[in-house]
């Protein structure tokens, strides 16, 4: 089948809609189940792209959580930890396989974004990470196969309406790709740029020391980043993206909008967030709305007299600024890529706030000096890659 037809493009009046292939071939992909639509596919095989490339980069399974043709998590399938496993949700689930490790980090660092997702998969999904998937809010999912009781967990999920998509691992697209935008087509080379270890050999501040363990974080936020709406700024910390700012106008708020995310990332593993007590019942979704809220500065909006009854069994304390600016002291040794690169040294006052010790950047800025300089300030390792990651 060379051809799949869609119930419509990016919204409802935008028919026809179709994906297929220009040159005849096969499609490489074949829906399972469900109905998957435009952007669905645009999420599922951008994200495909991306945890493809973090296995081959690292060897490990991974996973990514897409939201309207971004990443709003991305990680490889290393251990949780207890305090992990509680924050994500699973620490009622027993032993995870490294698949189903991998997605539960992209799904849980930012459960916010990632309501509603897409998912995409290195691997054969299997029984354990369909399990997590099936008690999540989730559109759909594509791997490179499924086993046959994760299938039929998969099928079950949404009233049997859940997408399903299989994509064939030997793909190959072809070198040059194009686009259409108001009747003009577009055309350029595909972005074969293969990030591994050897793209951060140019470090270029005093610290010259980045680990083996902050090397795959900083892998992760870029190849994240390759796939993520310009400009974009990635967090990254123990395997996995903490915080992800695309699509912003000014890189400054990318950085501010990313560490946030990371920040909320840590707050939530706080002994305050941890020891909220919810009523019984409550929803996945109303309790992560109420986590969000309680950590930031609408805080009033879930403790107010006769809303706070309405999700705790016991009114939470207010944690204060103080408070939270003392848990996020904690935060340490946090890597931090960037598509291009940073123009001034403010970005770096930001992400020094959200633990930052390691920073890959393109660089190339005429301000480069004070960049470095801010670097070198807080014992920060930064190499220039010497190559830009956007992507539209």
């Amino acid at each position: 089948m060379n051809e799949l037809q869609l119930k419509y493009g990016c919204n409802p009046n935008q028919k026809p809609s179709r994906i297929f292939m220009e040159d005849g071939s096969d499609l490489p992909v074949k829906v399972l189940n469900g109905r998957p639509g435009y952007i669905n596919f645009l999420d599922a095989l951008n994200g495909w792209q991306l945890v493809s490339e973090l296995k081959k980069a690292t060897g490990l399974p991974a996973a990514t959580s897409f939201k309207h043709v971004s990443p709003a998590g991305a990680a490889v399938g290393l251990p949780l930890t207890d305090v992990e496993r509680k924050i994500y949700w699973v620490d009622d689930m027993g032993e995870l396989t490294p698949m189903a490790s991998a997605y539960a980090r992209a799904r849980g660092a930012d459960r916010m974004s990632s309501f509603g997702d897409f998912i995409s998969l290195s691997d054969v999904c299997d029984a354990a990470t369909a399990r997590i998937v099936k008690r999540e809010v989730s559109d759909g999912i594509i791997a490179p196969g499924y086993d046959d009781d994760a299938l039929e967990i998969l099928k079950s999920k949404k009233n049997g309406n859940y997408n399903v998509i299989q994509i064939d691992p030997s793909y190959k697209p072809a070198p040059i790709e194009h686009k259409q935008v108001f009747g003009i087509t577009f055309e350029q080379g595909r972005n074969e740029l293969n990030i591994d270890r050897d793209f951060l050999g140019n470090v270029v501040t005093e610290n010259k020391e980045i680990p083996d363990s902050a090397k795959i974080d900083l892998i992760i936020s870029l190849i994240t980043l390759k796939y993520t709406q310009s400009n974009s700024v990635c967090y990254a910390k123990g395997g996995q993206a903490i915080g992800i700012g695309a699509g912003q106008q000014s890189r400054i708020h990318c950085t501010r909008l990313a560490g946030q995310k990371a920040d909320n990332w840590f707050l939530r593993q706080s002994p305050r967030v941890l020891g909220l007590q919810f009523v019984d019942g409550i929803r996945r979704a109303d309790r992560d709305n109420a986590i969000d809220l309680y950590i930031g500065d609408e805080y009033m909006d879930v403790l107010a007299e006769g809303a706070w009854q309405k999700t705790f069994k016991v009114k939470p304390e207010v944690f204060t600024r103080e408070e939270k600016r003392a848990w996020l002291d904690k935060m340490q040794d946090v890597a931090l890529g960037s598509d291009a690169f940073f123009p001034f040294g403010d970005n770096i006052e930001r992400a020094h706030k959200s633990g930052v010790k390691y920073v890959a950047q393109p660089g190339g800025s005429v301000r480069d000096d004070n960049v470095i300089e801010t670097c070198n300030k807080y014992g920060m390792a930064m190499c220039f890659t010497g190559i830009r990651l956007f992507h539209h």
